[in-house]
């Protein structure tokens, strides 16, 4: 089953109309996208947008064998005149399945949101899931679910859906996860290619004709990744957005909930606010023993307040308890989390705070803190795939 894709883009298309944004500025050449639209195997087409058929003949094909055309927005799609010899657009009930001549079949997927979703099985078996922009599937359950071929959805702008297929095992390892619907939320090109890339998933120029089923050499997603930053630099943002396609994420707090202080209390809120509802939050320093268990992705957020609370327990901030062993003992603790880190099956995603370019502190024990946060920040990036900096929102790739 081919799938060609005549526009990848949200409804209004990349860039849109008379915007002056950055993102929409910078969408040229293969960057520009038109709005979302499926040719499946010259025979089904999924959303019928503005100037289909002359984007069908730049990619080589024809919507002369379409024998039916599906729309998937919540609406009715824009006002678009219906291409001479062209069957007239409808929409499959949710739940409902459709069978064409050709030896398609076509099953709509309720979603969570106003729209449809499309699973289509070619007459060779395999299957692909189509979703409208801005929607997920809704009433997925393990063990009726089935795994697809090849996904097209709106990842950047509903990375929970991809979550959802995963947990259930709508989308294993072997899928093809296409991103579709994109708008100028990402800057396009290689930050949009890097932000996909970490959810396991990928994009395509306009016009690229797909085989569903064919292997594919996509990045794999790494599966220890250090995130630095500075305060407030858009460093826990970014590693939150590396997790958000996936289900089951363990968010480990290592800064505790400081009973009585508001301004501590107001920030942890934002933060919760802001994780998908599917994650758990565990509120602990002890990091080894989760990162030897079996499990979900961990987010560790922050390592810095885990230095903190070790130099806290060997008695670090006391020049004569440092002297009399307390050094020791918080490097046996340091390479203890390493090791762990190095030994782990788990996908972990770490934040932790990079303080060694700021202003010298005045005082010994906050120059001993910035020096060991340092060497910790060294050692767990020497055993991480990939390691970010994040300045001003902007990740800027070290390793990986």
């Amino acid at each position: 089953m081919d799938v060609t894709l005549l526009g990848t883009g949200a409804p209004a298309g990349l860039p849109r109309p008379h915007c002056p944004c950055a993102a929409c500025a910078t969408a040229l050449g293969a960057d520009a996208r038109a709005a979302t639209a499926l040719l499946v195997d010259g025979a089904l087409l999924l959303d019928l947008v503005p100037g289909a058929a002359l984007a069908a003949a730049r990619a080589g094909s024809s919507l002369g064998g379409v024998a039916q055309v599906l729309l998937t927005h919540p609406h009715d799609g824009p006002a678009v005149e219906v291409p001479a010899g062209l069957p007239r657009p409808g929409r499959v009930p949710d739940g409902r399945e459709l069978a064409l001549l050709t030896g398609h079949r076509v099953r709509a997927v309720a979603m969570d949101s106003p729209g449809t979703g499309y699973a289509v099985t070619g007459p060779d078996g395999l299957r692909l899931l189509y979703l409208p922009p801005g929607g997920a599937p809704a009433g997925l359950e393990e063990d009726t679910a089935e795994t697809y071929d090849m996904v097209l959805a709106d990842v950047v702008g509903r990375p929970d859906a991809l979550a959802k297929l995963r947990a259930v095992g709508a989308v294993g390892p072997a899928t093809d996860v296409v991103a579709v619907h994109l708008d100028h939320d990402v800057p396009p090109g290689a930050e949009l290619r890097r932000r996909l890339a970490a959810a396991g998933a990928r994009t395509v120029p306009d016009g690229t004709t797909l085989t569903v089923g064919a292997y594919e050499d996509v990045p794999d997603v790494p599966r220890r990744t250090l995130v630095l930053g500075g305060a407030r630099s858009g460093k826990s943002v970014e590693a939150e957005r590396r997790l958000e396609a996936f289900p089951g994420v363990l968010y480990v707090a290592t800064g505790g909930t400081r009973g009585g202080d508001t301004e501590w209390a107001a920030r942890v809120a934002t933060h919760r606010e802001r994780r998908p509802g599917s994650w758990r939050t565990a509120e602990t320093c002890d990091l080894v023993p989760l990162l030897a268990q079996e499990g979900p992705p961990l987010l560790v957020d922050c390592l810095s307040l885990w230095l903190t609370d070790a130099m806290d327990s060997v008695g670090a901030w006391d020049d004569a308890e440092w002297a009399d062993g307390g050094e020791r003992a918080l490097r046996e603790r340091v390479a203890a989390l390493t090791a762990a880190v190095r030994a782990t099956s788990r996908t972990l995603v770490a934040v932790s705070n990079e303080v060694g370019s700021g202003i010298v502190p005045a005082t010994a024990s906050g120059r001993r803190y910035r020096d060991e946060l340092g060497r910790l920040n060294a050692a767990f990036a020497a055993e991480c795939e990939q390691v970010l900096l994040v300045v001003a929102g902007q990740p800027l790739v070290l390793r990986g």
